[in-house]
């Protein structure tokens, strides 16, 4: 971060750099967790508001407050105050380090998100991988939580994280990798200027990879189902299906530890969309040219992130559940073979077109 030099000669003298460089981690850490819980608060509101308009349900209408705002407060509040239970026959230490360890991948994987051209807590050169093994460590805490309960419906909803997740995370890499290939870096903040400009210099909607070539909008097709299976939303919520595992891994969980759950599985939601954005639909860029944009970045960066948002939120209120005959065939049959081929294709026009 190139502003802790500068906070350390201008401000802070006195202070060795170490400590300067831990203070600008932590103020960074405590912002982007404050981040995470005004996203959880929001996307919970916007879901009630989404799925009332397209069922005609009233409550999420007018209770409330305005727009039904503080309902999603007082469930905030109860859940914080609600009395926390660890079963008598749960492993104790996995049962408290599960909710954690969910909430903590999720928590880190905003590190590398940029916000706009300067607006990031750590720029890494490695982004994009950095936030694929984010991915992995909450699934790690999921299947934990479904041992730990010593329950079987929590049991089950963790065998079928270790098959949905560990599974998913295939395809959702390789549909990534023609971007990455066309952009030659896995920096997140370079990708996204690699979308400036496009196809004969123009720029805005033409510069993004979404619409370089056809195998890099199949790329994005397949990325945000695989997106969809590794945030357990519908129609892949088959970890947490009320219908058959009660509520699957973290049936057992109450109070506090819940509420980790709850705030990942949003947080997550956002994460992908941060994703789909910044590697596929330009970032920050917006649709016109960079030199005629009115709106400022970070402002263009979430407008595009909470389309995505939507677009998920509807497709959970519209579509039916996968078995998970059904989900495993997906993944194995079609989203795999399809980023292959994709990584091919886009190989081939490289070599053919030339890297525009």
């Amino acid at each position: 971060m190139h502003f802790v030099p500068y906070l350390h000669e201008q401000f802070l003298s006195a202070w060795p750099v170490s400590v300067v460089v831990l203070l600008v981690a932590l103020i960074g850490a405590g912002i982007m967790l404050a981040w995470v819980a005004l996203v959880a608060l929001v996307a919970v509101w916007a879901e009630r508001k989404v799925s009332a308009h397209m069922q005609a349900r009233l409550g999420p209408i007018y209770v409330g407050g305005f727009h039904g705002w503080l309902q999603t407060v007082a469930d905030g509040l109860k859940l914080f105050l609600k009395e926390d239970i660890i079963p008598a026959m749960a492993d104790k230490w996995l049962y408290i380090q599960a909710p954690v360890l969910v909430f903590g991948g999720a928590f880190l994987a905003y590190a590398a998100i940029p916000f706009g051209p300067k607006l990031v807590v750590s720029d890494l050169n490695i982004g994009v991988f950095y936030i694929l093994a984010m991915s992995a460590i909450v699934a790690i805490g999921i299947i934990m939580a479904g041992w730990a309960s010593h329950n079987k419906w929590s049991l089950y909803g963790g065998m079928l994280t270790a098959a949905q997740f560990l599974s998913y995370e295939i395809p959702s890499a390789l549909h990534l990798m023609p971007v990455i290939m066309y952009a030659a870096t896995l920096n997140l903040g370079e990708i996204v200027r690699s979308q400036e400009t496009g196809l004969f210099g123009w720029g805005g909607i033409f510069g993004w990879y979404l619409f370089r070539n056809p195998f890099l909008f199949l790329s994005f097709i397949g990325y945000y189902i695989s997106s969809l299976a590794e945030t357990n939303r519908t129609p892949f919520d088959l970890p947490e299906t009320e219908s058959e595992l009660v509520a699957g891994y973290h049936t057992e969980y109450t109070g506090i530890r819940f509420a980790f759950f709850f705030m990942a599985e949003y947080a997550n939601m956002f994460v992908a969309a941060a994703l789909s954005t910044l590697l596929f639909c330009g970032g920050w860029n917006g649709v016109l040219s960079r030199n005629i944009q009115f709106l400022p970045d970070p402002v263009v960066f979430l407008l595009k992130c909470s389309a995505f948002i939507f677009l998920t939120m509807w497709l959970r209120w519209t579509l039916p559940r996968f078995r998970i005959d059904q989900l495993m065939a997906l993944c194995w049959k079609f989203l795999i073979p399809l980023g292959l081929l994709n990584i091919v294709g886009s190989a081939l026009w490289m070599y053919i077109f030339g890297q525009v």
